[in-house]
């Protein structure tokens, strides 16, 4: 997962320079701030979210955890880092768009698949300890 995760990274560093190109490029972009404030939200919380997937990786098999909980943990922190930038950046593909549509559900998901799994985690570690 850890390899997944690092390959998907310069994804991560080509939505940056994306970004910037429609700072500078695309008037339309500036015109609206719903968009613009989505996207730069999509572009942190994948960033982040996938820093916090490789760190979370590191500290599941100290947890005292079962092989199930330890398959959840790897999975749904990483998830979440593909589900919220998802509803952020889906939920205003329409350059005019004056609100987000159904795709912004996404980033509710995401949360909890999040949540989720650092609760998780976090409980098998602080078990460790006991």
């Amino acid at each position: 997962m850890a390899g997944i995760l690092l390959i998907v990274l310069p994804t991560v560093m080509y939505g940056g320079v994306s970004l910037l190109y429609l700072l500078y490029n695309d008037p339309q972009y500036m015109q609206n701030p719903l968009r613009q404030n989505l996207f730069r939200a999509g572009h942190a919380h994948a960033g982040v979210l996938l820093i916090l997937s490789l760190i979370a990786l590191r500290y599941v098999d100290e947890a005292t955890l079962s092989d199930r909980w330890k398959s959840i943990v790897r999975n749904f922190i990483p998830s979440a880092a593909i589900l919220m930038p998802a509803g952020f950046f889906f939920s205003v593909l329409n350059p005019t768009a004056t609100e987000p549509n159904s795709f912004i559900y996404l980033t509710y998901v995401g949360a909890i698949v999040l949540a989720t799994g650092v609760l998780v985690l976090g409980i098998g570690l602080v078990r460790k300890r006991q």
